[in-house]
C-alpha cells in the first residue's frame, strides 16, 4: 500500500483479513505514511452507527486532523465540516458512503472498510452510484491508493482480485491487542427443527439458552443477532388468514409494542410499515372479514429483548436497531454505554454485525438465521453468509475465548455451513458455480428497470411494453449475451401508493440494450444493482 502511495499509481487493493485480524491498524499505519508525505486521506465505513467509534479511533492517532462528513449532521456542521477539508485544514475525512466526495486536493489514500456492504450502494435516490467504484474511479484520477476491506469480500472483488485487477493482501490470523495470535470464534449450528421435534418452542435453543446463562454468571457480555426489528413480524387474522396490510404499500405492517422507544404512551401498542413509515393502531376487528380474531406472528428485536428479560430477569439489555437509535448521536451513546459494561446483553440488528470491536463479548447468538436467506434475490446467500460470519466474529475478541450460535432452520445451506466454518473460500467457490451458470456477476452484468404507477393495471401494461421492445432490440440488433428477466412485480409490489413492476437486462455490457429502447418518464434504471427484487 505505501509503494502504491510512493509511486502515485492509482493502484487498487483488497484487504482480506479474517474478523479480529487487524485490518485497522493496517489503514491506521498506511495514513501515516500518507500524511508523512504531505497528502491526504478518505475513510469510508459503511453505516452512520460505526461514525463515532471510526473517529474516536482515527482522531487518538491524529488528533485534531480528522474531519466527519454524513448526512447526519446539522447544516452548520456540515458546512464546517467541509471547508475544514476544503481548505486542507483536516487531512482525514472520516464518514459513510457520501464522505467519498470530499473536497480534498492532495488524496494519496482511500479505505473502504467493511467494502462488501450493501449500504455503500445509493439506490433508492438520484445519482445512483456504489462509493466502492467511485473510490476506485478516484483513485485512478487522482494516483492514490485505493484499499477494500473486509473479513468476506464481495464476490465480485474477490473475484477481481483473483485476476489480478485488484492486489489481494491477506491478514489470515486474529490478533490480540499486544500483537500475540489467538484463535476464532468456535461456532455451533443449531437446527431449530430438531429443537421443535423435542418440545422446546422457545426462542431460545437449548445450547444458547446454557450459553447465555453461563456468560451471566461469569459476568460476561453476550450479543443477539436478529436482522428483523419489532415485536412482531405480522399481524393476521385467525378467520380468514388475511395479514393487516399498509393501504398505501401493500405490505404487511410490524407490531410494535409498549416497551419501543415509537410510542406515545405506555401500553400502547402500535402498527408500523418499514417501507413508507406509515402507522396505525392495532385494529378491533380484520379489516378484510371483521372478525375478532386478530393475533401477531413471528419475532422482531423488540420481542427478543422482552423474551431476555422474561427468561433472565437479573439481565441488562440493550437494544439496538433504529428505532432505539434514530440519530447518530443516539447510535453512540448506546454503544458506550455496552462498552462502559452498563449491560449484559445487547439485542440488534445487522449493525451489531458491521465492524465493532467489543472486547467484553464473548458469546453471540443469531436467532434467526435464515431470514433473507430465501429472498429471491441472487445475492441472498452471499448476504447471509456475510452477515453471519461477520457476527460471529465479534465473539471473543480479547484474550477471553468466543463462542458463537447460529439457529437455523436450514442447517445443511452452503452458505450457514461455510459461515460456521468461518471458511469464505468455500462459500466463494460455490458460489461461482452458481453465478457462472446464471450469468450473475461477476459473469455478467445486470441494470434494473423499475416501473412505478398508481395503477396497477397500467404498471403490469408498461413493464410487459417495455419488456417486449427489450428483446426486440435485443434480437434486432444481435447483441450477443444480452437476455431480458422478468417482468414482474417488485418486492415489495406496492410502496407510498404506487405499484412496482421490475426487469433485469442481463449481460456483458447492458448499456448496448439500453442505448436501443426509449425509457420514458415512470421509469427508474440502476445499473450494477444492490438488488435485484
Amino acid at each position: 500500500i505505501n509503494g502504491a502511495q510512493d509511486r502515485a499509481t492509482g493502484e487498487g487493493f483488497l484487504l482480506h483479513g479474517v474478523t479480529g485480524s487487524g485490518k485497522t491498524e493496517v489503514y491506521l499505519q498506511a495514513l501515516a505514511h500518507c500524511l508523512d508525505r504531505g497528502r491526504q486521506a478518505i475513510v469510508l465505513v459503511p453505516e452512520l452507527s460505526l461514525t463515532p467509534q471510526a473517529v474516536a479511533r482515527f482522531e487518538a492517532r491524529f488528533p485534531g486532523r480528522v474531519a466527519v462528513l454524513h448526512s447526519g449532521l446539522s447544516p452548520a456542521q456540515a458546512w464546517a465540516a467541509w471547508w475544514r477539508a476544503r481548505r486542507g485544514e483536516a487531512d482525514v475525512v472520516v464518514g459513510p458512503r457520501s464522505a467519498v466526495f470530499a473536497p480534498l486536493e492532495r488524496v494519496g489514500l482511500v479505505v473502504v472498510d467493511e467494502e462488501h456492504e450493501p449500504a455503500y450502494k445509493q439506490a433508492d435516490n438520484q445519482p445512483r452510484y456504489h462509493a466502492r467504484a467511485v473510490a476506485l474511479a478516484l483513485g485512478g484520477l487522482t494516483g492514490a491508493a485505493v484499499v477494500l476491506g473486509s473479513a468476506t469480500p464481495d464476490v465480485v472483488t474477490a473475484f477481481a482480485a483473483e485476476h489480478g485487477t485488484l492486489t489481494r493482501l491477506g491478514l489470515e490470523e486474529r490478533i490480540e491487542r499486544s500483537g500475540a495470535a489467538r484463535p476464532r470464534a468456535s461456532v455451533e449450528v443449531v437446527d431449530m427443527r430438531a429443537e421443535l421435534k423435542a418440545g422446546n418452542r422457545s426462542v431460545f435453543s437449548g445450547a444458547l439458552r446454557a450459553g447465555l446463562e453461563d456468560a451471566l454468571a461469569a459476568g460476561q457480555q453476550a450479543i443477539l443477532f436478529l436482522n428483523r426489528r419489532g415485536a412482531a413480524t405480522v399481524v393476521e387474522c385467525r378467520t380468514c388468514g388475511q395479514p393487516v396490510r399498509c393501504t398505501h404499500c401493500g405490505t404487511p405492517f410490524t407490531l410494535h409494542g409498549s416497551t419501543g422507544t415509537l410510542h406515545t404512551q405506555a401500553g400502547e401498542t402500535l402498527l408500523l410499515c418499514h417501507h413508507c413509515n406509515r402507522r396505525r393502531g392495532m385494529p378491533r376487528t380484520c379489516p378484510a372479514c371483521h372478525s375478532g380474531s386478530i393475533r401477531s406472528l413471528g419475532l422482531g428485536t423488540e420481542r427478543l429483548a422482552a423474551e431476555v428479560t422474561a427468561a433472565f430477569p437479573q439481565a441488562r439489555v440493550l437494544r439496538w436497531d433504529h428505532d432505539t437509535a434514530p440519530t447518530v448521536a443516539a447510535h453512540g451513546r448506546l454503544l458506550e454505554a455496552f462498552e462502559r459494561g452498563e449491560a449484559d446483553v445487547l439485542v440488534g440488528t445487522q449493525m451489531v454485525a458491521k465492524g465493532l470491536d467489543l472486547p467484553g463479548v464473548v458469546l453471540v447468538g443469531a436467532v434467526l438465521a435464515d431470514i433473507g436467506l430465501n429472498l429471491p434475490d441472487y445475492r441472498a446467500p452471499e448476504r447471509a453468509f456475510q452477515l453471519l460470519t461477520q457476527v460471529a466474529g465479534r465473539a471473543g475478541r480479547a484474550s477471553m475465548p468466543g463462542r458463537a450460535i447460529i439457529q437455523t432452520y436450514q442447517p445443511e445451506h452452503y452458505a450457514v455451513q461455510a459461515a460456521a466454518d468461518q471458511d469464505y473460500e468455500a462459500f466463494y467457490q460455490q458460489e461461482l458455480l452458481h453465478r457462472r451458470a446464471h450469468a450473475y456477476p461477476p459473469f455478467g452484468r445486470l441494470a434494473r428497470l423499475l416501473f412505478t404507477h398508481p395503477d396497477q393495471r397500467h404498471a403490469r401494461q408498461e413493464a410487459m411494453r417495455m419488456a417486449s421492445a427489450l428483446r426486440h432490440a435485443i434480437a434486432s440488433w444481435d447483441i450477443a449475451g444480452a437476455d431480458v428477466v422478468g417482468p414482474a412485480p417488485a418486492f415489495p409490489p406496492r410502496a407510498r401508493g404506487g405499484w412496482r413492476w421490475g426487469l433485469l437486462v442481463r449481460g456483458p455490457n447492458p448499456h448496448q440494450v439500453l442505448e436501443r429502447v426509449s425509457v420514458p418518464p415512470g421509469w427508474g434504471v440502476d445499473i450494477d444493482p444492490a438488488r435485484t427484487l
